[in-house]
Formats: structure tokens, C-alpha cells, sequence
């Protein structure tokens, strides 16, 4: 899949000129599930979603991550048709939507408190939006014991939600919001109001759902775990943009900006100011203490990114090579986590970092004075904007 600029038919080129949109930087509006092109959202002064580029592929699973506050939720609810978009252009499956009521756009949508009818049985509420839609009692019947069927509840068409589980409700949704077949599937947040083990194997139901029926499927949520593990790519928002769109693993492992590094996944991050070396390399000293890093960048005030499990932790003294840093760190706090152990450990520059061990190496304790080690190649160099966040775990 790619985000990459794709020339417009001429039709949709115009639409866009006609708006006062760059047409550069968008896709071919037919070929796309969702197409955002320079959507904004205000309230008042306040821009909560500013113009965003965004291209969703048919059958992708897309999940749009961010802390509170950054724009998804808002992005999502545009999509769905409960906020107005006060710029840009929004497509759906080609089709311009936002001028349409919701039930126009053929789009399913799971809320985080399952919004099932009390006073309706399971098979009653899944039936809901195809009794809408006039639906023979046939049809009606075979779509709903099919939906049953995807979400594992067969024997369940008779009670009431009250009669049922918090994870056996959120399936009730999800087959409701399905059950017509929509090409479009939304969800804001649906799991978050369950616990670990329960959030985990519905994790697996849905990429197993998502699979089975092809639809385009677009996930809200500010679980970084849950966004890694569940997407086909992933977009990462904040203050109402969009910082970078990708795989989980692009992401994690070539983050583009140091808030996407912070955020995605736990990190180590050296701070300090840049001096570009010969091939294509940077040194940044840390309190005094030189590291590198592959890449150049203009700015002087520069980051290094490393992954706690790309980290080592080696006797005090050990000396950086041409290949490897080392900077001197002390261990202010040990976490068993089973399989490995990870590290609290306070920089030269006196902020933390983390590092994680497998069991086969050796076991350090609090208040010991190590070396923190890692491999030049390991490190990402970023820009330090000084608006980066510290990383949600």
C-alpha cells in the first residue's frame, strides 16, 4: 500500500481546483476507500483537525492513533457523517459524502458502550438496521444467523444484553454494524471499556472479521499496543494533524518525527546539539559525551531514538568504537516482566531511558553504574522541536 501522490482524473482535479486545494499531493479519488483531501475541522478559533491528506485503501484496516485531544475521534465522526467538515473534501468509495446524512454513506459504526436496544433480544437488535432498510423476513433471518455465526454467538440470539458480558455485547455490535454489509466499517474505541485478556482475544476476532467480510475498516484508539498489533497501517495524529501514516513496523522502527517515536512504543531518546560528520553521519554530545548517528539534518538540535531492546547494558568504562556508542548510565530501577527484565536508567544528561534484557544476560541492580551500549546502526536521528511528548506506555 502507498500514500504516494497519484495525477487526478480531470473531473476530480477540477472539483478540487474549484476549492482552492492542491491537487499535488492527492490521490485518484476513484480508486480509493476513504479519501480525505485538506479536511479541516473548527470550533470556534479552535482548528481540532487541520487539513489533512489522507488516502484509505479498499479492504484496509486502518487505524488512526493518538493521545486525547489530537483529532481522530473528530476524523472518524466526520467520516461517519456526526460532524460537519468546514474544509477540504471527503470520498467514499469515490462518492462525495460530506453533504450526506450517515445513513446515506453505507458505513457501519461500533461505539465503545455497545448503544444495544435493552429491551431487544441479540437477534433483535442485529435485525435493527436491516428492518430499517425493509429487508424481507427471509433475508432478514439468513443475514442475521450468518452474523451470529461471524462473531461466534449462535447460541446467544435470545438474550437480552443484560444477560451477557461486556465482550459478548461489543460482538453483538460488531455483528450489527455489520450485518447489512456495509463497505465501511468505523470503530471509536470499542474495546476500551474492557480488560487486558478480554481487549486481547477480541483483538484477534476482529483482524479474524476483518479478513472474512473485505470491508475497509477504520479503528480509533489511543492503545499503542492494540494499534501495532490490529493494523495494516497506521496514522498517527497530533494537535489535529496527521505526523506520519505507515506500517507498525515502519513506524516503530523508522519513526519520522520524534513524537511518533515517543509515542509509539517505549524509547530511549538522547537530546543534544548536532555536528554533521563525513559519511553522511552525526555526532550530538549528551553532557559531554559524544554519540552518532547515520544521517544529517540542517537543524542543530537534534535526538537520537533508541528501542529498549536494541540496548545493552556492559561494565562501567567500556569505550565507544566506530561501530558502537556507550555513554555512562545508572540503573534507578529493575521490572521483572518474565521472559526479560527491564531497566530504569537516569542518561548523563540526567533524564531516563529503558532498556530491555532477555533472561540470558546479566542481572544488574539498582544503583549500579554501567555502560549503556548500543550499535550506531540502532539509533534513528530525528529533529527535536522541543514539542515532543513523553512516550505513552
Amino acid at each position: 500500500m502507498t500514500n504516494d501522490p497519484t495525477p487526478l482524473p480531470g473531473e476530480h482535479e477540477q472539483e478540487l481546483r474549484a476549492e482552492g486545494l492542491n491537487t499535488s499531493t492527492i490521490h485518484v479519488i476513484g480508486e480509493a476507500g476513504i479519501s480525505l483531501n485538506q479536511v479541516t475541522k473548527r470550533y470556534g478559533e479552535n482548528t481540532v483537525v487541520d487539513a489533512i491528506d489522507l488516502v484509505i485503501e479498499p479492504g484496509e484496516f486502518m487505524t488512526f492513533l493518538g493521545p486525547s485531544g489530537s483529532g481522530k475521534t473528530t476524523t472518524l465522526n466526520m467520516i461517519a457523517g456526526f460532524t460537519s467538515v468546514d474544509d477540504g473534501l471527503l470520498h467514499i468509495y469515490g462518492k462525495p459524502v460530506a453533504k450526506l446524512p450517515p445513513h446515506k454513506r453505507d458505513i457501519g459504526m461500533v461505539f465503545q458502550n455497545y448503544a444495544l436496544f435493552p429491551h431487544k433480544t441479540v437477534m433483535e437488535n442485529i435485525a435493527y438496521p436491516l428492518q430499517r432498510r425493509k429487508l424481507s423476513k427471509d433475508e432478514q433471518k439468513r443475514r442475521v444467523k450468518d452474523a451470529l455465526a461471524m462473531v461466534r454467538m449462535g447460541d446467544y440470539g435470545d438474550r437480552y444484553p443484560s444477560e451477557l458480558s461486556g465482550g459478548q455485547q461489543q460482538r453483538v455490535a460488531l455483528a450489527r454494524a455489520l450485518v447489512y454489509e456495509p463497505r465501511v466499517l468505523l470503530m471509536d474505541e470499542p474495546l476500551g471499556a474492557l480488560d487486558k485478556k478480554l481487549r486481547e482475544w477480541l483483538q484477534t476476532e476482529i483482524k479474524r472479521i476483518h479478513r472474512e467480510v473485505g470491508s475497509t475498516f477504520v479503528y480509533v484508539t489511543h492503545d499503542q499496543e492494540e494499534a501495532l498489533s490490529m493494523s495494516d497501517r497506521i496514522a498517527v495524529f497530533n494537535n489535529g494533524k496527521i505526523e506520519q501514516v505507515g506500517t507498525s513496523e515502519d513506524l516503530y522502527e523508522a519513526p519520522q518525527t520524534l513524537f511518533v517515536g515517543r509515542f509509539l512504543g517505549e524509547s530511549t531518546v538522547l537530546l543534544g546539539a548536532g555536528t554533521p560528520l563525513g559519511d553522511r553521519q552525526t555526532a550530538i554530545s549528551v553532557a559531554g559525551h559524544q554519540v552518532i548517528a547515520n544521517g544529517q539534518f540542517a537543524q542543530q538540535h537534534l535526538a537520537i531514538l533508541i528501542r529498549p531492546e536494541n540496548l545493552r547494558l556492559e561494565p562501567a568504562g567500556v569505550e565507544a568504537t566506530t561501530e558502537r556508542n556507550s555513554v555512562p548510565v545508572t540503573i534507578t530501577d529493575v521490572t521483572y516482566l518474565g521472559a526479560s527484565r527491564r531497566y530504569t536508567v537516569r542518561l548523563p544528561d540526567g533524564t531516563e531511558g529503558a532498556v530491555r534484557l532477555g533472561q540470558e544476560a546479566r542481572i544488574h541492580n539498582r544503583g549500579d553504574h554501567v555502560s549503556m551500549v548500543w550499535d550506531i546502526d540502532a539509533g534513528v536521528l530525528l529533529v527535536d522541536t522541543g514539542e515532543a511528548g513523553e512516550s505513552s506506555t
